[in-house]
This record gives C-alpha cells, sequence and structure tokens, in this order.
C-alpha cells in the first residue's frame, strides 16, 4: 500500500452525489461494506477503519438524474488488502445476488459494479508490484476475463465488511478533451502518464503505481460537465506532501490558466472538464 502514503499524490476521499441518501447508505454499508463515520441530514462520510473518511454521499436538495452524456465520475476504485479479501467480497455478491462485471488488467484483479443511482464501482486488488511489466515508463495493462475460481479459491467465506486497511485506489475521469485533461494532470498537478490507451484513454499515476488516476473520452468526447444538482461526482480529494509542492503546484496550474482557491487544509481547483479537485494535507 505504499502507492497510497506520501510522498506520492493519492486519492483519499471521492464525493458523489445520490438522488437517495437512505438508499444509498443501505447499499454501501450493506453490499460494498462500509461503516458510517458522520451523517448529517443530507450527507454521510463512510469508512471500512473507522477513523478514514473514503467516500461521501450527499444528497443534494433538489436532484437531477443524470439524462445525457456528460464528464464527471468513471468510476471509483475501492483497494482491498488481499486476495482473499475478493474472494470472500466476491462470495458476499454471490450470495446476495449482486450482478457485478469482473476483469484481469494484468497489473490488477478486478470487479465492476454500479450503485443504485449508477455510480461506477471498482472493487480490486494489487498484483505484487514485482509482476508489473514495465517497458521503459509505460506499464503493461490489459482487460481480459478474471479468473474467478482461481480467486475464489483463496477464500475463507468470512465477510465483515470491507477490511479495516482498504483504501481509495484511484479514481476514474471521464474527460471531454484528453489532451487537455493530459495538460491539466501532468503539467498542473504533477502526474506521470503511464499508460495510453489509443486516443481515448490514458492513465496517470506518481511513484510509478499502475495509476491513481485514469481518464477518458469513451462516452465523453466534447461532453458538457455534469450539472450541479445531478446525481455523480461531486469533488475528490488529492494528499499533498508538503507546502512547497503545494505552492509549486498552485504556480503551476495558474500557468495553465486553472483555478484555485484557498480551503481549509490546502487548496480547490478544477479540471477542464469540469471535475472539483480537493489537494489537501
Amino acid at each position: 500500500m505504499h502507492f497510497h502514503e506520501k510522498p506520492n499524490t493519492y486519492v483519499t476521499n471521492v464525493e458523489i452525489k445520490v438522488s437517495d441518501l437512505h438508499r444509498s447508505l443501505t447499499y454501501y454499508q450493506e453490499v460494498i461494506g462500509f461503516k458510517v463515520l458522520h451523517q448529517e441530514a443530507h450527507k454521510a462520510t463512510l469508512t471500512a477503519d473507522g477513523k478514514t473518511a473514503l467516500l461521501t454521499i450527499v444528497q443534494p436538495e433538489t436532484v437531477e438524474e443524470k439524462t445525457s452524456l456528460t464528464t464527471g465520475l468513471y468510476h471509483f476504485a475501492i483497494l482491498l488488502p488481499t486476495r482473499r479479501d475478493l474472494a470472500n467480497i466476491i462470495s458476499h455478491f454471490h450470495n446476495n445476488g449482486v450482478y457485478f462485471g469482473a476483469s484481469d488488467h494484468d497489473v490488477s484483479e478486478a470487479l465492476y459494479l454500479n450503485d443504485p443511482d449508477k455510480n461506477g464501482i471498482e472493487v480490486y486488488v494489487d498484483r505484487p508490484e514485482s509482476e508489473w511489466t514495465w517497458q521503459f515508463d509505460q506499464v503493461h495493462m490489459v482487460t481480459e476475463p478474471l479468473k474467478i475460481h482461481s480467486i475464489l479459491e483463496e477464500g475463507d467465506g468470512r465477510w465483515n465488511g470491507l477490511p479495516t486497511n482498504t483504501v481509495m485506489g484511484h479514481i476514474h475521469l471521464s474527460v471531454s478533451n484528453l489532451a487537455a485533461a493530459e495538460e491539466f494532470y501532468t503539467k498542473g498537478l504533477g502526474f506521470e502518464v503511464v499508460t495510453r490507451y489509443g486516443a481515448q484513454a490514458l492513465f496517470i499515476s506518481t511513484g510509478r503505481y499502475h495509476h491513481h488516476i485514469g481518464l477518458n473520452t469513451w462516452h465523453s468526447e466534447n461532453a458538457p460537465k455534469l450539472g450541479e444538482n445531478m446525481v455523480g461526482l461531486k469533488t475528490f480529494s488529492l494528499r499533498l506532501d508538503n507546502e512547497e509542492q503545494a505552492a509549486t503546484m498552485k504556480e503551476n496550474l495558474r500557468a495553465i490558466g486553472a483555478p484555485v482557491t484557498n480551503i481549509d487544509g490546502g487548496f480547490q481547483t478544477e479540471d477542464p472538464a469540469g471535475n472539483v479537485v480537493l489537494l489537501k494535507f
């Protein structure tokens, strides 16, 4: 899990908008296995370890369904500590009739679901870093069928929700222009491109992780940004390492014309597709 520690820049929390807070709370606790850390009338913060906020769900006062193609969330990705944990959640999904997709990405083994508002979720486990294939600065990733039976052999049938050392592994965003997104995240925030999928997707990271952020235009090329009250992504948070790094990021963001606003514990910016990024210590 060293990819999700300083000095790397990594996703700590994802904040999504939902149409029915009670329904979403039930889903995220009973199906995904989160615990509630804080709850208010229209907002809840969810955790795996009882201390660290990983997911925040918000019900806007006036909720709008996401009716057309927009930018925003493709999926957020929950990283489990071990393959046994993945086996146990597969058994849990199977026992409760939860539909999911599954893929082997060579660097990782992943399950895919949608919450009641069709917010995309990935639940995954990384293969050992020693098994990843790098060619210079590019990591080899594929999308192939997942060998579920091989994973299930490692399970012990014990599912008690998300393990305490679960982290937010990455976020995958739908953007309107890939070149503009690449400039923002690499020149502005200092990420490195580690994989390209043709002209429509790229994956970026710090510290040679396979990706902390995915970016694609598969369903969102030239699309408008998500409406303020539409279900979907509200914000996501990245961990800052130190004040010097924060100052450099602000300078680089302003140089490419991105907005910078100071907030408690850090600053806020917005990518060219309208995705709001919070940078916090």
